[in-house]
């Protein structure tokens, strides 16, 4: 008995769950100017068929709608938020029904910051983190490296992609630079063997890839997703396997 009243008082949440984010999505509106603004600085927005960016825009929304996106001694314009939630939106878009049920508020700092995130430290040098511990569902990320990273959109770094790749990776329950669902099983292992053979490579300095990303397996994966998103052509001269894995990663056939 007790374990049906378990499952009823789930269900139950579960539908008022799905009933409020469904009103929020409603209710919510995207800024005037919000083509404006993919137009002119979201390259894969510009790519995008009509029909796809009318799609992007609606995922967008959605994203907005269940994530607060609050400035810490810094005003949020909705040039921010815009890019924030491009960010988010253009490792998916090729799965229509993932959601970023990982994070619930993306703080904007004014500048740099420490991993306890101070602003004031002389040694801040943080850009962008995803939050753990009590801030398990913040990210936090700094306003002037969020528009640098689309003022230079083809230098292979972004900060905010940088950390959605890690809530992604994050989502099967482990920072570990092995996304398992964007992996199918007979490719975890070349995934694997892939990224330490690479890493080994970055480390004897024979790789073009940012030094960063040699630091761990979960860097790795966040920097060569940079990378796959804002050079997409030299990743597939200069390292074809890796590019070909990601391309099976977040354009897989029939998506």
């Amino acid at each position: 008995m007790i374990g049906l009243i378990i499952i009823l008082a789930a269900i139950i949440i579960a539908v008022a769950v799905y009933a409020d984010r469904r009103k929020r999505k409603q209710e919510y509106k995207l800024p005037a100017t919000t083509k404006q603004l993919l137009s002119d600085n979201v390259p894969f927005y510009v790519a995008l068929a009509d029909k796809d960016k009318a799609l992007f825009e609606l995922r967008i929304k959605d994203f907005l709608a269940n994530t607060s996106i609050r400035g810490v001694d810094v005003e949020v314009e909705d040039l921010d938020r815009i890019l924030i939630a491009a960010s988010a939106i253009m490792l998916i878009f090729s799965f229509p029904d993932w959601k970023y049920n990982n994070i619930s508020e993306v703080l904007l700092y004014p500048g740099t910051f420490t991993k306890d995130y101070s602003t004031a430290a002389p040694d801040r040098n943080v850009l962008g983190m995803v939050g753990e511990g009590a801030m398990h569902r913040e990210m936090i990320l700094s306003k002037p490296s969020l528009r640098a990273s689309y003022s230079r959109a083809s230098d292979g770094q972004n900060t905010a992609i940088h950390e959605f790749a890690h809530l992604i990776d994050k989502a099967d329950g482990e920072t570990d630079g092995i996304p398992e669902y964007l992996l199918s099983q007979p490719q975890l292992l070349p995934w694997i063997n892939l990224v330490h053979e690479t890493i080994n490579e970055m480390k004897k300095g024979y790789s073009d890839i940012n030094p960063y990303g040699a630091t761990s397996a979960a860097e790795f994966f966040a920097v060569i997703t940079e990378y796959f998103f804002e050079k997409p052509e030299q990743l597939a001269t200069h390292h074809p396997e890796l590019f070909a894995m990601l391309e099976q990663m977040f354009h897989p056939q029939g998506k």
